[in-house]
Protein backbone atom coordinates (compact mmCIF):
# COMPACT_ATOMS: atom_id res chain seq x y z
CA UNK A 1 0.00 0.00 0.00
CA UNK A 2 0.98 3.49 -0.71
CA UNK A 3 0.50 6.76 0.96
CA UNK A 4 1.66 9.91 -0.08
CA UNK A 5 0.80 12.27 2.83
CA UNK A 6 0.95 16.47 2.54
CA UNK A 7 0.86 18.35 5.49
CA UNK A 8 -1.83 21.02 4.54
CA UNK A 9 -3.41 23.71 6.27
CA UNK A 10 -7.03 23.01 4.64
CA UNK A 11 -8.00 20.30 2.18
CA UNK A 12 -11.01 19.68 0.18
CA UNK A 13 -12.23 17.15 -2.56
CA UNK A 14 -15.54 17.29 -4.57
CA UNK A 15 -17.23 15.35 -6.75
CA UNK A 16 -19.72 16.90 -9.37
CA UNK A 17 -19.55 20.10 -7.51
CA UNK A 18 -20.73 18.90 -4.39
CA UNK A 19 -18.23 18.91 -1.62
CA UNK A 20 -17.41 15.37 0.09
CA UNK A 21 -15.06 16.10 2.59
CA UNK A 22 -13.20 19.12 4.08
CA UNK A 23 -10.49 19.65 6.28
CA UNK A 24 -8.62 22.26 8.33
CA UNK A 25 -4.53 21.82 9.41
CA UNK A 26 -3.47 17.99 9.33
CA UNK A 27 -2.98 15.89 6.50
CA UNK A 28 -4.17 14.97 3.19
CA UNK A 29 -3.22 11.46 2.48
CA UNK A 30 -3.55 10.17 -1.37
CA UNK A 31 -4.18 6.00 -1.00
CA UNK A 32 -3.36 3.38 -3.24
CA UNK A 33 -3.49 -0.53 -3.77
CA UNK A 34 -0.72 -2.34 -4.63
CA UNK A 35 -1.13 -5.62 -6.44
CA UNK A 36 -0.98 -8.70 -3.71
CA UNK A 37 -1.75 -5.99 -1.14
CA UNK A 38 -3.99 -7.22 1.65
CA UNK A 39 -5.77 -5.61 4.66
CA UNK A 40 -2.78 -6.35 7.72
CA UNK A 41 -0.94 -4.12 4.80
CA UNK A 42 -3.42 -1.29 5.03
CA UNK A 43 -3.72 -1.73 8.61
CA UNK A 44 0.37 -1.43 9.13
CA UNK A 45 0.04 1.83 6.75
CA UNK A 46 -2.58 3.37 8.72
CA UNK A 47 -0.55 2.70 12.16
CA UNK A 48 2.41 4.63 10.34
CA UNK A 49 0.30 7.45 9.15
CA UNK A 50 -1.50 8.05 12.21
CA UNK A 51 2.35 8.22 14.05
CA UNK A 52 4.54 9.73 11.08
CA UNK A 53 6.17 12.70 12.92
CA UNK A 54 5.75 15.69 10.40
CA UNK A 55 4.85 19.11 12.67
CA UNK A 56 6.53 20.96 14.39
CA UNK A 57 7.32 20.86 17.79
CA UNK A 58 8.99 23.81 19.96
CA UNK A 59 11.56 23.85 18.51
CA UNK A 60 10.94 23.95 15.33
CA UNK A 61 11.53 20.23 14.43
CA UNK A 62 9.78 17.87 12.91
CA UNK A 63 9.08 15.62 16.10
CA UNK A 64 5.06 15.68 16.35
CA UNK A 65 2.26 13.53 14.83
CA UNK A 66 -1.38 14.04 13.24
CA UNK A 67 -2.39 12.94 17.01
CA UNK A 68 0.16 15.00 19.00
CA UNK A 69 -1.26 17.96 17.44
CA UNK A 70 -4.83 16.73 16.95
CA UNK A 71 -5.08 17.56 13.03
CA UNK A 72 -7.49 16.32 10.80
CA UNK A 73 -7.23 13.32 8.28
CA UNK A 74 -8.40 13.51 4.31
CA UNK A 75 -8.19 10.28 2.69
CA UNK A 76 -8.10 10.76 -0.97
CA UNK A 77 -7.88 7.32 -3.29
CA UNK A 78 -5.62 7.48 -6.26
CA UNK A 79 -4.66 4.24 -7.81
CA UNK A 80 -1.87 6.15 -10.61
CA UNK A 81 0.63 6.33 -7.61
CA UNK A 82 0.78 2.48 -8.15
CA UNK A 83 2.38 3.59 -11.69
CA UNK A 84 5.16 1.89 -13.30
CA UNK A 85 6.93 5.17 -15.31
CA UNK A 86 10.43 3.02 -16.15
CA UNK A 87 9.92 2.93 -19.65
CA UNK A 88 8.53 5.12 -22.49
CA UNK A 89 6.02 7.92 -21.97
CA UNK A 90 3.07 6.16 -20.99
CA UNK A 91 2.36 4.95 -17.43
CA UNK A 92 1.40 1.67 -17.22
CA UNK A 93 -1.37 0.63 -13.90
CA UNK A 94 0.05 -3.25 -14.04
CA UNK A 95 1.39 -2.83 -10.19
CA UNK A 96 -2.05 -1.39 -8.95
CA UNK A 97 -4.76 -3.72 -7.24
CA UNK A 98 -7.48 -4.68 -9.26
CA UNK A 99 -10.38 -2.51 -9.15
CA UNK A 100 -12.38 -4.43 -6.63
CA UNK A 101 -9.53 -5.02 -4.50
CA UNK A 102 -8.70 -1.42 -4.51
CA UNK A 103 -12.07 -0.16 -3.69
CA UNK A 104 -12.16 -2.87 -0.80
CA UNK A 105 -8.95 -1.54 0.91
CA UNK A 106 -9.35 1.86 0.55
CA UNK A 107 -13.05 1.18 1.77
CA UNK A 108 -11.04 -0.64 4.72
CA UNK A 109 -8.40 1.64 5.06
CA UNK A 110 -11.39 4.85 5.69
CA UNK A 111 -13.29 2.83 8.10
CA UNK A 112 -10.09 1.83 10.00
CA UNK A 113 -9.12 5.18 10.48
CA UNK A 114 -12.21 6.21 11.48
CA UNK A 115 -12.83 3.71 14.07
CA UNK A 116 -9.14 4.54 15.70
CA UNK A 117 -9.10 8.65 14.88
CA UNK A 118 -12.01 10.83 15.11
CA UNK A 119 -11.30 13.53 12.42
CA UNK A 120 -11.39 11.59 8.83
CA UNK A 121 -12.95 12.58 5.96
CA UNK A 122 -12.59 10.89 2.42
CA UNK A 123 -12.78 11.34 -1.13
CA UNK A 124 -14.79 8.56 -3.29
CA UNK A 125 -13.56 5.67 -4.92
CA UNK A 126 -13.85 5.56 -8.56
CA UNK A 127 -15.37 9.14 -8.84
CA UNK A 128 -13.81 11.87 -10.72
CA UNK A 129 -12.76 14.31 -7.94
CA UNK A 130 -10.91 17.72 -7.99
CA UNK A 131 -8.61 17.86 -4.95
CA UNK A 132 -7.75 21.15 -3.27
CA UNK A 133 -5.41 21.50 -0.58
CA UNK A 134 -2.69 24.12 1.21
CA UNK A 135 0.51 22.51 1.35
CA UNK A 136 1.52 23.71 4.89
CA UNK A 137 5.54 23.94 4.04
CA UNK A 138 5.74 22.35 1.91
CA UNK A 139 5.74 18.70 3.24
CA UNK A 140 5.02 16.30 1.32
CA UNK A 141 6.26 12.12 1.88
CA UNK A 142 6.19 8.72 0.48
CA UNK A 143 4.69 6.07 2.56
CA UNK A 144 4.80 2.74 1.43
CA UNK A 145 4.02 -1.29 3.23
CA UNK A 146 4.77 -4.09 1.24
CA UNK A 147 3.08 -7.59 1.87
CA UNK A 148 5.91 -9.77 3.31
CA UNK A 149 7.30 -12.20 1.31
CA UNK A 150 6.96 -15.89 2.34
CA UNK A 151 10.20 -18.01 3.38
CA UNK A 152 10.92 -20.42 1.11
CA UNK A 153 10.29 -23.99 2.46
Amino acid sequence: MIALIQRVTQGRVTVDGATVGAIGPGLLALICAERNDAEPQADALLDKLLLYRVFADDEGRMNRSLRDVAGELLLVPQFTLAAETSSGTRPSFTPAAAADVGRHLFEHFVAQARERYPRVEAGRFGAHMQVELINDGPVTFWLQVRPRLEAAA
